[in-house]
């Protein structure tokens, strides 16, 4: 499955995310009716605190269009998860003291990581730096050749350009500002995130060569910058960030550029919460909620 080229110039003004846009830029069509047409999403993520980030961020990947889902999450949480997400294979890993997936989890993803088409790692992860970055280095080295990851969360934080740089060209990250303010005060002459939201994604981009969603900015490494204006302030809420980045996977899975997946999934997830906002309140509705608005937004953008 290959992407369509993107209806941009990287070179132009910004592009403003809307319905027409995004329809000129139609993600690719399964190859078959079989579930693998539409590619592998594996997530890797949570502890014994917050297993629900990784069950909100599997179920999005599947609402986005992936074909399969699987899920690595520590041993104490992954049967609760097999059976909230029946949909997904839950693979228990080792986990930290803090009940956080440990690096030496690698091991036991062997068989999977090679195969898997998209692989979003951070979503519910909770302890130190090192042991999460531990992880995500031993992660990154592992996974296949053309997969495309996604780092999200607490995965997001130390993170090096070293690190990532074998990733450059399918690399997406999801920050939130308070894990962005932390990846720029690495880069410099980066713009101050408040007075230029988005010329920090477009610096952060830059530097790590990644696409970048932050805030309703999408930036590309190459100069690409979308800006979204939908999104409703019911959005800042518990579990909506996990649901952002699975549906960045899902689309990726399927066959979705990774500036292309991260354009839709952020269009996506502000439409879904807009309408939510609207029929429920104007804060108040739950992250959960936008999994079961989002395919609905998703198909009349692609009718």
């Amino acid at each position: 499955m290959s992407a369509p080229t993107r209806p941009d110039d990287p070179a132009s003004a910004v592009t403003v995310l809307t319905p027409t846009v995004l329809r000129r830029w139609a993600l690719p069509e399964p190859a078959g009716g079989a579930k693998a047409s539409r590619g592998t999403a594996l997530v890797v993520g949570g502890s014994r605190g917050t297993p629900g980030a990784v069950l909100l961020a599997g179920v999005a990947a599947l609402r986005a269009g992936a074909g399969v889902l699987q899920i690595g999450a520590p041993a104490s949480t992954a049967t609760a998860l097999g059976v909230s997400v029946p949909e997904a294979l839950a693979m228990p890993l080792p986990e930290t003291a803090a009940g956080c997936v440990s690096s030496a989890a690698v091991d036991d993803l062997e068989e999977v990581l090679p195969a898997a088409d998209a692989v979003l790692v951070g979503p519910g992860l909770f302890d130190g730096e090192r042991p999460i970055q531990d992880l995500v280095e031993a992660l990154l080295e592992r996974v296949g050749a053309e997969a495309a990851v996604v780092l999200d969360g607490y995965a997001l934080r130390g993170l090096r350009r070293e690190t990532v740089a074998p990733l450059a060209g399918r690399l997406v990250l999801t920050p939130n500002s308070d894990e962005a303010a932390v990846l720029l005060a690495d880069v410099p002459d980066a713009p101050d995130l408040e007075e230029d939201p988005a010329g920090a994604a477009a610096a952060l981009a830059g530097h790590l060569d990644a696409v970048v969603t932050l805030g309703g900015r999408v930036a590309a490494a190459d100069g690409g910058l979308w800006i979204d204006g939908s999104g409703h302030a019911g959005l800042g809420t518990s579990g909506s960030g996990d649901v952002l980045a699975g549906l960045v996977v899902g689309l990726l899975a399927r066959g979705a550029s990774p500036a292309q997946a991260a354009c839709w999934a952020t269009h996506v997830h502000a439409t879904a919460g807009e309408r939510l906002g609207a029929r429920i309140s104007h804060v108040g509705f739950l992250a959960r909620e936008l999994l079961d608005e989002a395919p609905l937004v998703l198909a009349e953008l692609m009718r």
